[in-house]
């Protein structure tokens, strides 16, 4: 047993609450529980005036009845719905109402004829119709809006749903007596047209590659446990017979304090806010949870194999079951699959199969759920290798684990790794409050989860050794993902709904009360970079210095004024380095000594700057200069490498072509910008297999040469300077001119790319005015009033009334750099039968903006207390003066935002709306099967052309 350094203290605080603390815990975090069996944890960080909050309740679809599969996640879309206070202007009479459907959904759901089912349902849309004339749609978001809040959102997954919500400090109490009327009572209202949104999202995540391999490979590793037996989303059956009464039950039974806890991180006082939190949670009743008997696998003694099919690139993805989080077992498999494959790309996958190119692509990683978990490896073969092929490969790299062949620095570099990622992720409001909830939804303490590291530490070498031979055997799943039809789709009909009315300018008294309340102002907090950023010389270069006030981390920028639109093959150029050694290291080498001094180092290349930034321990920083320039300065051409990387790039292409994310993406930028756009501007295949390595390597050892600035970022300027300007070159190399790219009036066309999938997708896209940065204010709230959001104008008339998608938006985009255009983008992800309706809902509510005095003022105000709670820290106190330069601006230019929008009236949004966003005219992209297209509707929309894949991809 090891002597733990993180230790529980019980401590009581001049209130006479109870809390403990953990010895030694540098975020001093505090858990208090109270009467009702609610846990709380509070956690100070001052980085801005704003509260990240959690609520996780330890319950998802593992809890989920065996005949009502979907039921919890869809009981976290119902939780937006509101309460008898809240969303309602009748309460009396909609309950009654409810009440009906409720009773009718019950006979919908017993009744086996077809079509006395459909009668049924037809009765549950008259009756909804009623009941949606007392019903305020969205007015949990209006709500929570009102007081600043972002991030607004929630998840469900296997034995969790967490509440999310990001506030004004000022704002804790009113957001407190929101969620405690939320997590009190349901109102089921606007069910109906909710439950055809979740039927969106069935149908979309069918179209989602990597869900369709993991339901087969949790169905196969988990053949009686709910881990493989439910989806979240459920079974389509089920979620065509939905009980409003199983979801009340649920929530009675699960949605209680003493299952659920309250997370919150950031600027708040300990004693005030957990006397709040006691004061509106303390009084909901504590309640015994639902007695559940342990579900046991019983240990897999074979080999299982499964085929799936889908349009995308083969794959194959083995998996072994393991114990539940936070057991030995599940440490151990977490350091081995680390072992396979780290961040620093230094494991046995990464160095014997990525690095070498012998696949396009192998990962091992490790998975701890609250009841058992896995550890899988994916692995994607190049075009001439079968799926067997690449089992063999990291089956092969398995058995290496087995004879100890990897070296003896692998693990501590391993557990400095991840001391390195907590310190990171502890030193975020977000970082932290994350981490506190996992915890909470494994069961296991604050105390267990800072000494794990410690625990890892203790890990020896033999122990994975004799891990990886008692627990590699063949009793594994392996799932081949093959490209081919899909033939597992299920498409969830559209029951036929009548749109509901969503009433935009009702308003509860609980909206009023909240609104009327005053909270106190936060002021605005305006940075002056000048003050923030020290700026010094270093030779002829410009050194910029922000200190970091958190932890031990340091990173260093090279940042070069020059992008792929000065030279377009320079990014080609930072890939074939990462495959390339010096005399003195191999390529493995070099990631082996970076990831031994735990630095890890990045090339970004975009069209006008080339950053290269290393970050890790700020002792370790010269080190990693110095590695990074020895790489760089003494790259070894070798034609060999880089005809296998051409092989890659090419390969990696091809598949990217069979991607329907990536193919949505090409197509849009094809329809924005067309044939002659940077996307499409780059070195082709022809050039890439006839040209000579030492051309782009060149460019390597050539490129501290040219002018480029330095960016540090930690605590010791002086010290940083007493070293870097031996790393230093002055410039002697000019930078070329850019090369300039049209951007095309977007004038009627409608592009089209077939794909095999279950949903459409259409996008609109608007080329605008050139930016304007008197406009900034205006866009701000046009987007948070009509266009994005759960309670903007777009959502509630497309999803909210008409249930026409599971995704719908309106973005007016400012462009980044001065003498460039806006554009205005429109998305609709839907079922090819509602697509119609939904371009014509979209087009109408673009044809004249909407006005709804009081959605106006809570999107103005949100946005107000917004940039208030907001400051600016860290790395982006420089990186945003960077992009201020593009448009000009010198100063922090949120003051100008600020006082804009304080003067702004709906009229000012409507001229700017019908300036620059009325008279546009729009391109579409659409993807999706060409026999579901209503080809009439498109004609209209205007000249319809059929894409290719090598017309919107270039090759």
């Amino acid at each position: 047993m090891i002597d733990k350094r993180y230790k529980e203290t019980i401590h009581t605080d001049k209130n006479n609450y109870e809390y403990s603390t953990i010895t030694n815990d540098e975020n001093k975090v505090r858990i208090y529980t109270l009467k009702n069996g609610l846990k709380v944890f509070l956690a100070q960080n001052f980085d801005a005036p704003r509260i990240q909050t959690y609520i996780p309740v330890k319950t998802g679809s593992n809890n989920d009845p065996s005949d009502n599969t979907g039921l919890a996640h869809y009981l976290e879309h119902m939780m937006f719905k509101g309460t008898s206070k809240i969303g309602t202007q009748n309460w009396e009479k909609e309950s009654v109402l409810l009440d009906e459907i409720s009773e009718l959904y019950e006979q919908h759901k017993a009744e086996q004829n077809p079509e006395k089912k459909k009668e049924i349902y037809k009765k549950i849309d008259e009756v909804s119709q009623e009941a949606s004339q007392y019903a305020i749609a969205n007015e949990y978001d209006k709500v929570i809006s009102s007081l600043g809040a972002s991030g607004t959102n929630a998840h469900t997954w296997f034995d969790e749903t967490v509440y999310k919500n990001n506030i004004p400090n000022n704002e804790l109490e009113k957001w407190l007596k929101v969620e405690q009327e939320r997590f009190s009572e349901i109102a089921l209202r606007l069910f109906h047209t909710e439950l055809e949104s979740v039927y969106e999202e069935f149908n979309r995540a069918q179209d989602n590659d990597t869900r369709l391999v993991s339901y087969e490979l949790m169905d196969a590793l988990f053949p009686a446990h709910p881990n493989g037996q439910q989806t979240t989303l459920g079974k389509p059956e089920h979620l065509k017979n939905p009980s409003m009464k199983a979801i009340h039950k649920y929530f009675d039974e699960y949605y209680v304090p003493n299952n659920y806890a309250v997370v919150l991180v950031g600027d708040l006082d300990f004693e005030k806010s957990i006397q709040l939190v006691d004061q509106y949670f303390g009084a909901i009743p504590y309640r015994e949870l639902p007695k559940k008997t342990p579900i046991i696998e019983q240990p897999l003694t074979k080999i299982i194999e499964r085929t799936v099919k889908s349009p995308t690139t083969p794959r194959v993805q083995i998996a072994w079951r393991t114990d539940s989080y936070g057991t030995k077992e599940a440490v151990l498999a977490d350091i081995t699959a680390n072992i396979l494959s780290n961040r620093g790309e230094a494991g046995l996958l990464d160095l014997n199969i990525n690095q070498t190119q012998r696949m396009l692509w192998a990962q091992a990683f490790s998975l701890g759920l609250k009841e058992y978990g896995y550890f899988s490896i994916v692995a994607v073969p190049k075009e001439n290798q079968t799926l067997d092929e690449a089992k063999e490969m990291v089956l092969e790299q398995i058995e290496l684990l087995k004879k100890g062949d990897f070296p003896d620095w692998m693990l501590p570099a391993i557990i400095n790794d991840f001391k390195l990622q907590r310190m990171k992720g502890l030193e975020t409001a977000d970082g932290l409050a994350s981490n506190l909830y996992d915890t909470y939804i494994k069961n296991r303490t604050w105390e267990q989860e800072l000494n794990e590291l410690d625990e890892y530490s203790q890990v020896t070498k033999e122990e994975i050794i004799n891990f990886a031979k008692e627990f590699f055997k063949d009793n594994y799943v392996v799932i081949n993902k093959e490209k081919g039809i899909n033939d597992k789709l299920i498409r969830v009909e559209n029951p036929g709904i009548t749109p509901i009315k969503i009433n935009r300018d009702a308003q509860s008294e609980f909206l009023k009360e909240i609104v009327s309340e005053e909270a106190g102002d936060i002021l605005p907090e305006f940075i002056d970079y000048d003050k923030e950023i020290t700026t010094d010389t270093v030779k002829d270069k410009k050194l910029s210095f922000v200190k970091n006030n958190y932890n031990d981390i340091g990173q260093v920028y090279f940042i070069f004024p020059f992008g792929s639109d000065n030279d377009r093959d320079l990014g080609i150029s930072t890939q074939v380095l990462q495959y390339l050694g010096t005399e003195k290291l191999s390529s493995e080498d070099l990631k082996k000594e970076f990831f031994k001094i735990g630095v890890s180092n990045d090339f970004k290349t975009t069209s006008d700057q080339l950053l290269i930034s290393l970050s890790g321990l700020e002792e370790n920083l010269e080190k990693g200069i110095e590695l990074l320039q020895h790489w760089m300065f003494e790259v070894k051409p070798d034609q060999e490498i880089y005809m296998q990387f051409v092989e890659t790039v090419l390969e990696n292409r091809e598949a990217g072509k069979k991607d329907k994310n990536r193919i949505m993406t090409a197509l849009s930028n094809y329809t924005k910008l067309g044939k002659n756009s940077r996307f499409l501007d780059f070195i082709s295949k022809e050039e890439l297999e006839n040209s000579k390595v030492e051309e782009f390597t060149e460019r390597m050892k050539k490129l501290f040469k040219f002018p480029y600035e330095i960016f540090f970022y930690g605590k010791d300027l002086n010290g940083f300077k007493n070293y870097i300007e031996k790393y230093v070159e002055v410039k002697s190399l000019d930078i070329a001119a850019p090369k300039k790219y049209p951007e095309p009036e977007t004038n009627g066309n409608v592009y089209f790319t077939g794909y095999d999938m279950v949903q459409m997708e259409m996008s609109k896209i608007g080329k605008g005015n050139n930016v304007n940065t008197a406009d900034f204010g205006k866009i701000n709230v046009f987007n948070e009033y009509f266009g994005r959001g759960l309670s903007s104008i777009v959502f509630q008339e497309i999803r909210e009334s008409k249930s026409l998608a599971y995704s719908a938006y309106v973005s007016y985009a400012a462009n980044a750099e001065l003498g460039h255009p806006n554009y205005v983008t429109t998305y609709i992800g839907t079922q090819p039968d509602k697509l119609q309706i939904a371009v014509d809902t979209m087009m109408e509510l673009m044809n004249e903006l909407p006005e709804v005095t009081t959605q106006f003022e809570n999107a103005r105000n949100a946005a107000l207390k917004q940039i208030a709670s907001t400051r600016i820290t860290r790395t982006n106190v420089f990186f945003n003066t960077l992009k201020l330069k593009k448009l000009g601006i010198s100063h922090d230019f949120r003051k100008d935002i600020y006082q804009q929008i304080q003067n702004l009236r709906f009229d000012d949004v409507k001229k700017f709306y019908q300036t620059e966003i009325q008279p546009l005219h729009y391109n579409t992209a659409i993807i999706g099967k060409k026999e579901n297209l209503n080809m009439d509707a498109v004609n209209e929309m205007g000249v319809f052309k059929e894409m290719t894949l090598e017309e919107i991809f270039g090759y």
